[in-house]
């Protein structure tokens, strides 16, 4: 098992969950533009759940991987937009690129190894 995997899906995690409530309670105060809002909102959720998988996936390289880039690159470029469109208009490209490289996390998991499931780290 790949602990560095391990860890970068327990801070996803961590981020997500940080993340979600900024936009909740935060965001809110500096943007009112529902569509936007909800971005956040999808930006948070698909992260906190690619965290989770990146957690079962930690002894596999390639989904973990791919789950790793995917988000960074989706979630990540939905922050970014949300915070400032026109500044970071060229991300939106990405969002579609990071959602590919989720939806590849998964058929990683489908199509590899069996048994490489989550194995708790030792300590």
């Amino acid at each position: 098992m790949s602990t560095l995997l391990w860890k970068t899906g327990a801070v996803f995690g961590a981020t997500a969950v940080g993340l979600g409530a900024f936009g909740a309670h935060g965001l809110k105060k500096h943007i009112s533009e529902p569509h936007k809002l909800a971005n956040w909102g999808t930006a948070a959720q698909y992260q906190l759940v690619h965290s989770v998988a990146l957690l079962v996936a930690s002894n596999n390289p390639l989904a973990g991987g791919l789950f790793v880039a995917g988000m960074t690159m989706f979630s990540g470029s939905l922050y970014a937009l949300t915070l400032d469109t026109e500044r970071f208009r060229f991300l939106g490209p990405v969002t579609p690129l990071g959602g590919l490289c989720l939806i590849g996390g998964w058929m990683a998991l489908a199509f590899g190894r069996r048994g490489a499931g989550i194995r708790w780290p030792r300590s």
